[in-house]
């Protein structure tokens, strides 16, 4: 037994080593899979009559035909829910190592092993307790999608009043894992359960497993909380579900494995002042995701106090204090004195430290291509050296970037939106038109979002790339198109869709409405190239990180044109 616990003393730094590496890392490229969502609840079928904007802007209908329409919501939902999937999986490991749930490990394969009458009852009834968590869980996420719908979970991706309540909720499970104060359940409930699980059999077993997940909800419910607003967010109807099947799954895993194989519990580590660090080392991570929701609500509302420096700045400190956690020189009040530190302990506390100086170079414009879809855009940063030097190499005789004289000084909605990599854009498609047509050049309209993390690596990682950022300058009328902006429409602008048969209101609204009805497609980024008469040039396409893909396809549009 010694032996084995001599070579399993990192065994407890596993999952939160785990999960900064994915968020680090992996956190990122994962959630670039997935393809943010406009937020109309709109309902796509086969078109006779487009409506869209104002009413001299042509009108094409295309049917929703693989060769027309590009990349649809159903395609972006896959590797929406595998993320959300692997994100739970994750959350269910850390789970784990909670001190309302590591110590019960060894209570509950014991009772499965000691009191069930043959070593076959014994495997089945731990089989039985580990579906049951996974059914309680399961069921959690599902009544989150009866209670809100899927409209509603498409509008909380970019609805400002949830993304600060979001990022509020977060702050308060960061809290929370500080030690600040413990988000508990009534008592009466657990004791109820508890009660019912003394009955035995198979009801007995499935009380057990509601007593865990009650009585574990002072750890749990902050993973939980931060699984389900994720999952929410992404806009998928069952999203909540896979999540909280992939956290189930992982949570439930450890109980069923070592009531199968109970010599490694041996293996475990003995409960200690660890679990408190995972917590916190849990709480500075939570901390540093409240701030992209936070982020969301400042792009959509236009408010401009919480630009990319800030962000940045938040997460040096945030980051850099977690390194210093690990390493011992900070502590809190329900930790004990560190009088040694772990071996993978130290790796995170490199990792973290590494990772914050990683970040300073961004406060003067470093590009930061590996977080760069977390990040505000590049271009609400103030003191930007990088755009400034791409800026430079791209000027022309007349000193601007893909200007001539036809382009209007003033454009409208020009004060709300600046273009990425100091590119001419234009932010209204009727306005954008016009000029391509006066400077006989194709269009490339992209549907963007605020909150949308792929629209954010493909102007940090894809169009700086040279060859792709002197096609967009040279060869294209570049036209953005923001579908979550919530700056309303003047009065005498604001309609009703005969697409959607909804209010348009706002900005976004009215480039939401456009994209749907055109395109028959509501996710972003989504790039469509048109000729003069507004009719695509080549089919459209989503985000594809390969710089060389994206060159194909625009030169693929400029030979059609």
């Amino acid at each position: 037994m010694t032996t084995h616990r001599s070579l399993f003393p990192g065994w407890r730094w596993l999952m939160p080593c785990l999960l900064m590496v994915a968020l680090l890392v992996g956190g990122p490229q994962t959630a670039w899979a997935q393809d943010t969502l406009s937020t109309e609840g709109l309902e796509f079928s086969p078109i006779e009559e487009s409506a869209t904007g104002a009413d001299t802007m042509t009108q094409t209908t295309v049917s929703p035909t693989p060769s027309s329409t590009g990349i649809g919501p159903q395609k972006a939902a896959a590797p929406s829910l595998w993320v959300t999937f692997v994100a739970g999986l994750l959350g269910g490991f850390a789970a784990i190592l909670m001190p309302c749930i590591f110590p019960l490990l060894p209570m509950t394969v014991s009772f499965f092993t000691k009191r069930s009458a043959s070593r076959a009852q014994g495997i089945r009834n731990a089989l039985i307790y580990g579906l049951s968590i996974i059914g309680i869980y399961v069921s959690l996420g599902l009544l989150i999608t009866v209670l809100f719908g899927a409209d509603a979970l498409n509008e909380l991706s970019t609805n400002g009043i949830f993304n600060f309540a979001f990022f509020l909720l977060l702050i308060g499970f960061a809290a929370s894992f500080f030690g600040a104060f413990e988000i508990i359940l009534p008592t009466s409930w657990a004791n109820r359960m508890d009660a019912k699980a003394d009955q035995g059999g198979l009801p007995g077993i499935f009380f057990m497993a509601t007593t865990l997940a009650l009585v574990s909800f002072s750890c749990t419910g902050p993973i939980i909380g931060t699984l389900l607003v994720q999952a929410a967010s992404m806009g998928q109807l069952i999203g909540p579900a896979v999540g909280m099947f992939g956290f189930a799954l992982a949570l439930s895993l450890p109980f069923m494995l070592f009531s199968l194989f109970p010599s490694w519990m041996a293996s475990l580590p003995k409960s200690g002042s660890w679990l408190n660090s995972v917590k916190v080392v849990l709480g500075f991570l939570e901390l540093a995701l409240a701030l992209k929701f936070l982020s969301n609500v400042d792009l959509a509302y236009h408010w401009q106090w919480f630009d990319r420096e800030v962000f940045l700045v938040l997460w040096v400190i945030i980051f850099g204090m977690l390194g210093f956690y690990l390493l011992g020189k900070l502590q809190f009040t329900h930790d004990s004195p560190t009088t040694s530190i772990l071996v993978p302990r130290l790796f995170m506390a490199i990792v973290s430290l590494a990772f914050a100086l990683y970040l300073v170079p961004g406060l003067w414009g470093a590009p930061l291509q590996a977080v760069a879809a977390f990040l505000p855009p590049q271009q609400t940063q103030d003191f930007d050296l990088y755009t400034r030097s791409l800026t430079q190499s791209g000027m022309t005789g007349s000193g601007t970037i893909n200007e001539t004289a036809h382009s209007p000084t003033v454009k409208k909605y020009g004060n709300l939106f600046h273009a990425p990599l100091g590119l001419n854009a234009f932010f209204d498609y009727e306005e954008g038109m016009n000029y391509a047509k006066s400077v006989g050049k194709p269009v490339l309209v992209d549907f963007t979002g605020h909150a949308c993390v792929n629209c954010r690596k493909m102007e940090a990682t894809v169009w700086p790339d040279p060859a792709v950022l002197k096609r967009l300058r040279e060869d294209y009328v570049l036209i953005q198109l923001y579908v979550d902006d919530k700056t309303e429409l003047p009065e005498t602008e604001q309609r009703v869709s005969s697409f959607s048969g909804k209010k348009i209101k706002t900005i976004g609204n009215q480039w939401s409405d456009l994209q749907a009805s055109r395109f028959n497609a509501n996710s972003q980024p989504f790039y469509v190239l048109l000729g003069p008469n507004g009719k695509p040039l080549v089919q459209p396409q989503g985000a594809d990180y390969d710089p060389v893909n994206f060159v194909s396809f625009l030169d693929s549009g400029r030979q059609t044109y």
